[in-house]
């Protein structure tokens, strides 16, 4: 079965979520950013989510985590909880 694990960073609004990924695209640290602007408990840890299956996660998140390229900021990413930014740290299929 598929297992992938990942991080991200949780915002309120698509523009502050491109604000973000620029910042991470220019030399930001992901994990400092996800303390300092995600809404998401997982901030406090840099956004990681952990190991997880298919469909223990919303659609929107399954559909990149488990079909994006690996050590890439993908996103912004919209769910029922707001807009993400997600990278994927690995995955098994």
């Amino acid at each position: 079965m598929a297992k992938a694990s990942a991080r991200h960073i949780l915002v309120d609004s698509e523009d502050k979520c491109q604000e973000l990924k620029e910042q991470i695209e220019g030399g930001a640290d992901f994990a400092e950013l996800a303390k300092a602007h995600s809404s998401c408990p997982s901030g406090q840890s840099g956004g990681e989510l952990g190991e997880f299956g298919p469909g223990q996660m919303v659609k929107e998140f399954d559909e990149v985590v488990f079909s994006g390229a690996l050590g890439t900021v993908h996103g912004p990413v919209k769910t029922q909880f707001g807009f993400h930014l997600l990278e994927i740290t690995s995955r098994v299929d």
